[in-house]
Order: C-alpha cells, then structure tokens, then sequence
C-alpha cells in the first residue's frame, strides 16, 4: 500500500493516492529493504517543484510504472526540506554519476542504501526500461553492481571529509583582492549576475560583493550589485503585481521564471535590499522590500507567527489544468481590456511586445527602462507615471486573485523561519517601520515555543501543531543567526543568552574534532552511507559558515577564546582552498570581518533610541551590542554608568575612550 498518507509533508501528500506503494524515508522503510533484499528506489522532490510534477503524471500516476516499481523495488518518496542531509548525500551521488544535479531526483541504490543508479526527470518509457534492466542486473549478475556501489560509497566518504590546510601560517589576508578581481570576470555587465543562464539570484554573493565593495570602495563591484538588484526588482523573476521573489530565471534578463517562490529566497533577498537601501537610500529597493513582505505576510505566513515554506510553481489554468506560472501571466487582449486608455502606456512600462513575450499568447511583466526614462519619452511627470504604475499594479492584484492560487507547502521549517525572522529585523533597521520588529519577535517567540524542545535540541519541521525530525546544523546556524541580530536591534539579553546555549549544544553534538568543522546532522540520528560536512555556500549559506560568523560574534559578547579559536581554525582550512569564489562568499564576509572589524558597545537608559539610530546606517563590519542597565554579557561587563549613555568603540580588543554622543562616534564609525 501507499503509506505516505500517514505523512504531513505537502510534497508527499501529493503523491499519496498515487498507485505506487510509496514508503516515506524511516529506519523501518529501511530495515524492511534488506530484509526482504531488494532495491531500493529514492525519489526526492518538493512540494513547488514544476519537474517533479510532471514526473508524477507521466510516471508516477500510471498503473503500468506502479507494476514495476512494486514488484522490483521498496519505493521511498522524500520531502527534500524536510530532510536535506538524504538529499545532499544522493544530491552528491548523482554528480558523480552524471556530472549534473536537480529535482527530481531519482537514485536506486542497494538494499542498504549504496547509490547504483541516478537521473533527475525520466520520461515514461525511459523510466520503465532503465528500472527492469536494473532490476534484472541485480537479480542475475549482483557482483558488478555491488562492486559498482561500494566504490561510490568510497567516493561518497572522500567528498564528505574537509581538505586540510597543512600549512602553519595563515592565509594571507591580501590574497582576497585578486580573488575579487577573479569574481569580476564572471559578472553580466548587462543584466547583472553571471553571464549565463538559468540565472539563479544568489543572495549570499550579492550580500559580500555589497560588503566588500563598500569597505574598499570598489565602485564597479558596487555598481554590479546596484544593476544586479535592479535588474531583477525590473524582472518577471519578482512579482510585481504581487510581491516576492520566484526561485531562478530561465533566461539571462531575469524575465521568465520557474514560478515556485520559495520563503529562503524572499527572505535572503530582503536582508540584501535592506542593506542596499541603508547604503544608497534608493526608493526602488525600498518598494522591493515592502512589496515582499506584503507578500510574505499575506501569503505564507501562520497565524502563530510562523512562516510556510513556498507557493507552488504550477496553478490551474482557464482549461482547469495544471499549468506552470497560470496564475502569474498575462494575456494581449486581457490587458487591452482592463487598461483602456492606459494600455498603451502600460505596454511601454512593462513590455507587452517582443521583449516581454513568453509563449502560448502569454506575457511575463518585465520592466525594461527606469521609469524617469519612459516618463521623460512621454512627456509626463514622474510622479504621475509611478502613481499610474501603483494603480495598474493594484488592479492587475485584484483581478489576479480570482483566479485559483498555487498551492501552498504549510510546513513551516526552523532554518527558513530564522531566515524570515533575520529579514524583518533587518527591513526593521532599514526602513524603521515597528510592524516589521514586531512581526520579528512574534516569529522569535513561534520558534522557541514551538520548535525548541525541553530537552534542548531544535526540531527541523513543524505542521499542524507538530513538531517532528530533529534539527539540522542549518536550523541551529541560522536561529543562532536571527537571535543575535534581534538581540542587536532590542539589546534584549535572553536572545543572545539562547543563541550562546544553541551554540554550546552544537558543540556537544555537531562538532567533529578531527575534521575540525560542524557535521550536517547530530550524532543523535541515525548516520546515511556517508558524513556530510557543508561548507560550500550556495543560493543559501552553507551551514558551516554561517555558524562560524555566529561563533565570531559570540566570541566578541563573551570573550570566548576558545569560540575565535575554533573560528580562525575553519578560516584557516577555508581560506587556503578558494578558487571560484562565488561558492564561498560567506566565508569572505567572515574573512574580512576577521581582519577589519571593529565592535561597538552602547550601554546607557537612552541605549536602544541610540542603537536604532546606528543600525539605520550601512556599517556591515561592525559588532553592535548594547543595553539599558548592567549586563551579564562579558563585553558590557563595567560599561554602564547611571545617567549617562557612552558609546564604546573597540578593535583587536582595545577600546577608545567612550564617547557621550552620537555626533561623536557617528564621525569615528565613517572615518
């Protein structure tokens, strides 16, 4: 039978009324694979996938496929969010196989979970005769493919374990200049990104690019941010009839898009456009950002204060089909008849011609020009044309909501949350608007209720009033995360206190001594064929790097040597291997920290009004704490005085002497 209606994942409750006897991934699921000595086949997706949907209804919905899959094979579906350690590890399986990646992912491996065979979408026929050759291999000439096995096994263990820098001495701090200059030849001087295509939006990179640009003054890579930015604020890749981000585009214009919108990629997005509004004070990324968390609060958000994880690529068309992005696009005649008067106007704003064409009649809306360019060509005022864009946008948004919404992924999972929490922190100090600070604290109080158990550990997913799956690395790196940029925001101490014992028990259950780095999963779970380390940042932060800059601050709040050392010790293996730099742009933020930061304590009754004014400002090197009264925290220890705020500024553990006013540290922070 089909088990996976006893599952609560979105995902894999789409695919419980499909005819295959589809197991969800369990230690049972697994032990029943080797009793019974059979193949295993793994099918990994997710609930906003358009690819993995179309595999259902050509493979997975047929009766002639369940006949094979159920006679050959222990079927087991998986929910790629909920358990990202299975899909990193076959994730890693299928490029060594086949030199690519994606989703679906279909592996079949050995009864004990050894990867034999690996594809992402299959199409019927294709699936069929690759299944029975398989299934006939293994039940007649068994030796070639467990030798096959073993050897990815062996493989799989190399890529798990972290390369060493052997070398004593510390990589030198000078090498990230050409390393950057390496970077720029990468960049779309047109469109910004990369210079190729699918696009993907790529937040951690934008956020160093932004960080390093600013601290050396670079103005070719600040301009890349500012065209990158947007660039895609302009795209069809972000609603803006509707707000929010969808996950990549399939062009080099970020045009068209895959139209899943996943809440990662939302709230990355935002926390970078934050710090771009500090910096530049440009009104667009204001717009970007108060649009997506309009979005963000109207669409995926719980009413407990949670976050969902996506809306689905695929919505119900006229025709009452699933089609992809039938919810989002539009047609010629349709906007004729809606604008009026104002459609040929509209059309120039938004590209109703070549340019902004799809297919199948179809147009995405993609801004070309800045509108200062389109309302100087058509002699009316900026204000008038930003105001017609306002209402066109409210229009096209009322009518768009009659139409039938993608479906939602209701699941709310820890390390996305965290992301969501740090975003409206982060709009919070950019734009000062106390919804977002109290929307910040809601979800802070979601998590610690919710998804942080008695016995100390993080849950990873929770639905439904349940928490279920214990915590991964991520879950734990990015609630660290959000707890210490709230704390900086409220100077609220049981935030950072969390985030210090979050920290603590990484160690005791995450920490590998010999590779020197934090494991993917606990040593409380059950171990997969192979360790996973992840250290490679990609469109969202490898968890290592992300608590490595956590352990960084905490060192600074309570001067933990031992926290810097271990620190400097994964910098140190980090820094000596970077080649293509986009896939450690967070570990360059964390170097350049390191090596340039400075931290600021403001510590007085009047702390928090000063604090707000600091953080509305760009200074993306510099460690704030603060409080109102005497602190625990080592780093305020003797720093408050009755009737008096002082500001404290401080590098490589040396502290000028305080100063009593804004004026005056504000001149010290930009000198």
């Amino acid at each position: 039978m089909n088990e996976l209606v006893l599952e609560s994942s979105p995902y894999l409750l789409q695919h419980a009324t499909n005819p295959i006897f589809w197991k969800a991934w369990n230690e049972n699921t697994l032990a029943t694979a080797q009793k019974e000595n059979k193949l295993l086949l793994i099918s990994i997706g997710y609930a906003a996938c358009h690819w993995c949907h179309v595999m259902e209804h050509e493979c997975f919905e047929d009766h002639e496929v369940a006949d094979v899959m159920n006679a050959h094979f222990i079927a087991i579906k998986v929910d790629k969010e909920e358990r990202p350690d299975v899909d990193a590890i076959y994730m890693k399986a299928l490029q060594m196989m086949t030199g690519q990646g994606g989703w679906p992912l279909n592996v079949v491996c050995l009864p004990n979970g050894c990867p034999i065979w690996g594809a992402t979408y299959v199409n019927k026929a294709n699936w069929m005769e690759t299944l029975m050759q398989l299934s006939h291999l293994f039940q007649n000439n068994p030796e070639k493919i467990i030798d096959y096995a073993e050897k990815m096994k062996e493989g799989l263990n190399a890529l798990g374990i972290v390369s060493h820098d052997t070398f004593l001495d510390e990589f030198p701090y000078e090498n990230i200049h050409p390393l950057v200059e390496k970077w720029k030849k990468s960049f779309d001087l047109e469109f910004g990104g990369y210079t190729r295509a699918p696009k993907f939006m790529m937040p951690s990179n934008l956020d160093a690019l932004q960080y390093y640009g600013y601290l050396y003054k670079d103005p070719t890579i600040i301009n890349h941010v500012d065209l990158t930015l947007t660039k895609m604020a302009y795209g069809g890749l972000f609603d803006t009839v509707g707000g929010g981000f969808s996950r990549y585009s399939v062009d080099l214009k970020w045009h068209v898009p895959h139209f899943e919108k996943m809440l990662y990629d939302s709230a990355q997005l935002i926390s970078v456009y934050a710090d771009a509004y500090k910096r530049s004070k440009n009104p667009l990324y204001k717009t970007i950002i108060e649009k997506t968390l309009s979005f963000v609060a109207q669409e995926l958000t719980d009413p407990n204060g949670g976050f969902y994880a996506s809306l689905d690529a695929d919505s119900l068309d006229e025709q009452q089909n699933l089609t992809e992005g039938a919810f989002y696009v539009w047609k010629k005649k349709e906007l004729e008849t809606i604008l009026n008067e104002d459609f040929s106007l509209f059309a120039e704003v938004f590209n109703i011609n070549s340019y902004g064409y799809w297919e199948h009649n179809n147009y995405v809306l993609i801004q070309k020009d800045s509108l200062e360019t389109i309302a100087t060509r058509n002699s009316i005022s900026i204000e008038k044309l930003t105001s017609k864009k306002q209402a066109w946008e409210q229009q096209l948004f009322k009518i768009r909501e009659e139409r039938a919404k993608p479906r939602l992924d209701e699941k709310c999972l820890t390390s996305w949350n965290a992301l969501m929490l740090k975003a409206y922190v982060d709009a919070y100090t950019a734009l000062g608007t106390p919804a977002y600070l109290e929307a910040a604290e809601k979800n802070a109080q979601f998590l610690m209720q919710n998804l942080w158990a008695t016995e100390s550990h993080l849950w990873h997913s929770y639905k439904n009033g349940t928490a279920k799956i214990e915590g991964f690395l991520e879950d734990y790196a990015f609630t660290i995360e959000a707890l210490i940029r709230l704390y900086q925001v409220t100077l609220h101490d049981e935030y950072v206190h969390n985030a210090k014992q979050l920290a603590d028990y990484c160690f005791e259950h995450f920490y590998d001594e010999q590779q020197q780095f934090f494991a993917f999963t606990s040593r409380n779970t059950a171990p997969l064929i192979a360790a996973h380390f992840e250290v490679e940042d990609n469109v969202i932060p490898a968890a290592n790097s992300v608590m490595a800059t956590n352990l960084y601050v905490l060192s600074v709040l309570f001067n933990s040597t031992y926290y810097e050392k271990i620190v400097r010790q994964m910098l140190h293996h980090i820094t000596g291997k970077i080649d293509y730099v986009s896939a450690y742009s967070n570990w360059i933020k964390l170097w350049i920290t390191v090596n340039t930061g400075k931290e600021l304590a403001i510590c007085g009754e009047n702390a928090v009004i000063e604090v707000s004014k600091i953080i509305q400002e760009y200074h993306p090197n510099i460690i704030i704490a603060g409080s109102t009264k005497n602190s625990s925290l080592p780093f305020l220890s003797h720093r408050f005085v009755p009737s008096k705020t002082l500001f404290y500024l401080c590098e490589n553990k040396s502290c000028l002497t305080p100063e009593n006013t804004y004026e005056a540290i504000h001149t010290k922070l930009i000198s």
